[in-house]
């Protein structure tokens, strides 16, 4: 695996559409697991390809709704639904540091794509970070970033806020989430 560098606004690679994968193999493999790392490193809830000069359909995501983190992989994604309900959060983007904005986006998604062996999933995704992660990335091998439908920019105290309440939602989700897999481990004796 390899770190990535991340593009920043102002490159135009940014603003390019994607095109679809075709091609299943070792280097999609390689280019999956530069994109896992290098999010991980930079902390972010996902990155695209496009944000590393690979304009592929291809992003990872982190789903952090359990008692552990988990990333997914998207292939040639493609939004089956949306829901009509709607809402406004805050969100940043590791192609446009220290920038945060109120975005509107559907609460739920459904999306259809494909893993790194060429197989098939859809996910009907609820979680509202994992809902807008994906909705931001698919934006991203669309050639858009999130600043072309930002509502209002954050402050840095509002910023601050916000990821003070990401941080203490994330420890009651984990704590929830273990909660949960004690209680099925008492059942399951």
């Amino acid at each position: 695996m390899g770190l990535r560098r991340v593009l920043q606004q102002g490159d135009k690679a940014l603003l390019r559409p994607s095109r679809e994968v075709t091609d299943f193999d070792a280097r999609l493999h390689q280019l999956l697991d530069d994109l896992k790392e290098t999010n991980d490193v930079n902390e972010g809830m996902g990155l695209a390809a496009p944000q590393v000069g690979v304009l592929r359909r291809v992003f990872v995501v982190t789903d952090i709704s359990g008692a552990e983190d988990i990333s997914i992989e998207f292939i040639n994604p493609e939004i089956l639904e949306l829901s009509e309900e709607r809402e406004e959060a805050a969100e940043g983007c590791l192609s446009v540091p220290n920038i945060w904005a109120m975005v509107e986006r559907p609460k739920y998604v459904k999306v259809k794509a494909l893993d790194r062996h060429g197989v098939p999933f859809e996910l009907d995704i609820t979680d509202n970070y994992l809902s807008r992660a994906v909705q931001h990335e698919i934006d991203h091998l669309n050639g858009n970033l999130f600043t072309q439908q930002a509502g209002r920019y954050l402050s840095e105290r509002e910023i601050d806020a916000v990821m003070i309440e990401r941080d203490r939602e994330l420890r009651k989700r984990r704590k929830a989430a273990k909660a949960s897999q004690g209680a099925r481990r008492a059942r399951s004796w």
